[in-house]
């Protein structure tokens, strides 16, 4: 007899209820070092992984209704839609009242296969040390140098990445060898660096049925539960740092489920990135 799509009990336990506790813990947030008014996230991964969905996504949850700070691209394409180095900054508020959270996420240039296409490794790793300046326009043939305009000399501490998340598509059937080349010097460097490194796994209810017909499933489908444990195997990031969540793309109105699995990597997000800040206070 084959085997159930699903295992009897969840392999990672997840508090479906509570939403509003969790929302709490990420709004309420704060870095403590004077120098650091926001936790910096870097978002890098293949082209078409969901990056900018996620950003997206991210900001839906913290404002509670659709939004869309970074424009994301619907079509299914082995080009990078995003450009250049942008600054995503969520609002709370309106009007004169209106604050910004303290986390911000930055998204880049997706990997591509090939030495001239994609971003570089070494644009990442330029964005690890707050040296991209905002809005810098990748070039897929060449790095970014010390003397072009886009390269910014003085970073501030603020500039700094503090959380390196890879963001990978559950639906994508292998990563080939040259993106895995890539995505190990974009590691090995954060590593050196003392960045904390996590990876989010997207359209997981496009890769598993059982997850679609119920997002409750997610840590109960096999097939997922083994994709985490390849991926973890082939880039090197635990398993207990990888995450599954899915992007708002076909729904209109907000989802409980969708919101507890995006609060729940993000709480570990600031969690991570909080331990670096602390850290680069006594450095």
């Amino acid at each position: 007899m084959a085997a159930s799509a699903l295992l009897e009990k969840s392999w990672r336990e997840l508090r479906w209820g509570e939403r509003q506790k969790d929302l709490q813990y990420v709004q309420k947030y704060k870095p403590e070092n004077p120098e650091i008014r926001y936790l910096r996230v870097l978002l890098f991964g293949h082209v078409g992984a969901g990056k900018s969905s996620f950003i997206n996504s991210v900001s839906n949850v913290l404002r509670g209704r659709m939004t869309m700070p970074a424009l994301a691209s619907a079509m299914t394409s082995d080009k990078s839609f995003t450009r250049k180095y942008e600054t995503h900054k969520f609002t709370e508020g309106r009007g004169s009242s209106r604050t910004f959270f303290p986390v911000v996420f930055n998204d880049i240039m997706g990997l591509e296969d090939g030495e001239t296409r994609g971003v570089h490794a070494k644009d990442i790793v330029h964005a690890f040390k707050g040296n991209v300046k905002e809005g810098h326009k990748f070039n897929p043939v060449g790095p970014l140098e010390p003397d072009d305009f886009g390269y910014n000399p003085t970073p501030s501490t603020d500039d700094r990445v503090h959380v390196l998340v890879c963001v990978m598509s559950a639906n994508t059937p292998q990563i080939n060898s040259s993106l895995l080349k890539k995505m190990s010097e974009v590691r090995e460097k954060a590593s050196e660096l003392g960045i904390p490194q996590m990876a989010m796994m997207t359209h997981i209810d496009a890769a598993c049925g059982e997850i679609q017909k119920d997002l409750k499933n997610v840590y109960r489908s096999r097939h997922l539960q083994k994709k985490m444990k390849d991926f973890s195997a082939a880039v090197g990031i635990p398993v207990n740092c990888i995450f599954p969540v899915k992007n708002y793309s076909e729904e209109i109105d907000m989802n409980n489920d969708v919101d507890i699995l995006i609060l729940s990597a993000l709480r570990k997000i600031i969690d991570f990135g909080d331990d670096f800040i602390e850290k680069m206070k006594t450095e």
